[in-house]
């Protein structure tokens, strides 16, 4: 059994009481991109009851007040920062490291707040909202606190949090036109790859002169630090070569990494100085912010804001709509939405792949968005929409994709096919006509071991052509 107790909250008061009354037992999901892996694997085998918060309505949102901080809120998935033209103007660096951060399903589920919780040094999002003075609030019924992200962090996967605080806020000064921030990191594969190492630089530059230097630095510690000789040294200087060349050095020097599986300490302390010089060698040359497309591919289709819910959640029963056929599921509620889809519902034609949200097969639509259904709670499904691969035709009529994939050889064993088949539809409803690039990102992912991609691709084409 996953948990004993699975909770829709209601409102933000109402998960804070619920995580007063439940104990150190409880523990608050929102995307659950890590939580619901480390349940399945026993790591958190203290979690007994799950208090859901995404099917609060404004919880969402992205804002810059009246002072000139931007405003993250608790459920700002990925694909939110992504999406945003407020970040890419005011935080670019945060955008830099969403886009980098899983595949277009799992930044449809994993929150900026989560990323922050889970405390991984490795985690993108941390260094360029350190890099930027970010703090955090803090609810309880105790009332709440103000944290800033720099003391946020005791040690690897450790943080201040108390048992029954909620990460509320995420706040931060938003970068003028005199700031350049940059992201960068390197990782063992282009797409669904954690970190070996990142860095996000924030300078602002006045009359070619640098001032306020930061530079913090990603799985080289414990826990995020910042290059404080390199900043020193940065400040009050022109960014020239042999500065950028000090600097780099100044970095790398900063570094106590160790050695894992993604890498060795010995290339972590290389690579640091490395990727320092590109981030500075690239605000130096003007950041070419059209690195991540200002209309980028999401796969969150209608699914952008959290839907109103149907009805009220009472525990007793998942009442949902699979591919416009309604259900009332009394059993399941502690499985995944994938088991619940092929146990419960007995729509087999949803894989399970890696059950890790690595692979993709497991791809469906929850309120529009594509996203890896072993990573969900199965009572999430409650008052919601699903679509699966048996929703892609319509009555008799195969969809266009599935003729293509057909038609074009893009299927051999057919295991991963349903993942590509949704990944691919949902990015036909953002792209009548994509281009090869947007197809490449849409399926990122979605892994195949057959086929080479190449016959996937030219049949999300050809698809996409007959599709108008």
């Amino acid at each position: 059994m996953m948990w004993q107790k699975y909770i829709l909250a209601e409102s933000i008061q109402d998960a804070v009481s619920v995580l007063v009354s439940e104990g150190s037992q409880a523990r608050i999901i929102a995307g659950g991109t890590d939580l619901i892996l480390e349940i399945e694997r026993g790591v958190r085998k203290d979690i007994k009851t799950i208090i859901d918060i995404t099917k609060i309505r404004g919880l969402e949102e992205i804002y810059e007040d009246q002072d000139g901080l931007i405003h993250l809120g608790p459920l700002v998935t990925h694909n939110h920062v992504v999406a945003s033209p407020l970040i890419r103007e005011k935080a670019f660096a945060l955008m830099q490291a969403c886009w980098e951060i899983g595949s277009p399903q799992i930044r449809n589920r994993g929150t900026v707040a989560g990323n922050l919780i889970t405390g991984s040094p490795a985690n993108d999002a941390i260094s360029p909202l350190m890099a930027m003075d970010a703090k955090v609030k803090l609810l309880s019924t105790r009332g709440e606190r103000v944290i800033p992200l720099a003391d946020f962090y005791t040690g690897v996967r450790k943080t201040v949090m108390e048992p029954d605080e909620v990460l509320v806020d995420i706040f931060f000064d938003g970068l003028t036109p005199d700031h350049q921030s940059y992201f960068i990191k390197t990782a063992l594969r282009k797409a669904q790859a954690i970190s070996v190492i990142n860095i996000s630089v924030v300078l602002k530059i006045v009359d070619g002169i640098v001032q306020d230097p930061q530079i913090t630095l990603g799985s080289t510690a414990p826990t995020i630090i910042h290059a404080e000789e390199a900043e020193s040294f940065l400040a009050g200087k022109a960014l020239i070569e042999s500065v950028i060349a000090e600097a780099e050095s100044l970095t790398a020097s900063a570094a106590k990494p160790i050695s894992d599986v993604r890498g060795s300490a010995e290339y972590r302390d290389y690579m640091v100085g490395v990727i320092a010089k590109r981030a500075l060698q690239a605000i130096q040359n003007g950041v070419d912010k059209d690195k991540i497309p200002c209309n980028p591919i999401l796969l969150m289709g209608s699914g952008f804001y959290t839907s109103a819910p149907r009805d009220a959640w009472n525990g007793k029963e998942i009442h949902t709509w699979i591919n416009g056929k309604e259900f009332r599921f009394t059993t399941g509620f502690d499985k995944t939405l994938l088991n619940l889809i092929r146990d419960e519902a007995g729509l087999i034609g949803t894989k399970e792949g890696c059950a890790e949200g690595e692979c993709g097969a497991c791809t469906v639509y929850l309120d529009g968005r594509a996203v890896m259904s072993c990573l969900v709670p199965a009572p999430r499904a409650h008052g919601s929409e699903i679509v699966t691969i048996e929703g892609l035709r319509s009555k008799e009529m195969l969809h266009p994709l599935q003729e293509s994939f057909m038609k074009y050889g893009a299927i051999q064993c057919g295991y991963c096919t349903p993942g590509f088949l949704m990944s691919a539809a949902k990015l036909l409803e953002e792209r009548e006509t994509p281009s090869q690039a947007e197809i490449r990102q849409a399926i990122t992912g979605n892994l195949c071991r057959c086929t080479g991609y190449y016959k996937i691709i030219q049949a999300i084409e050809k698809a996409s052509i007959s599709h108008r």
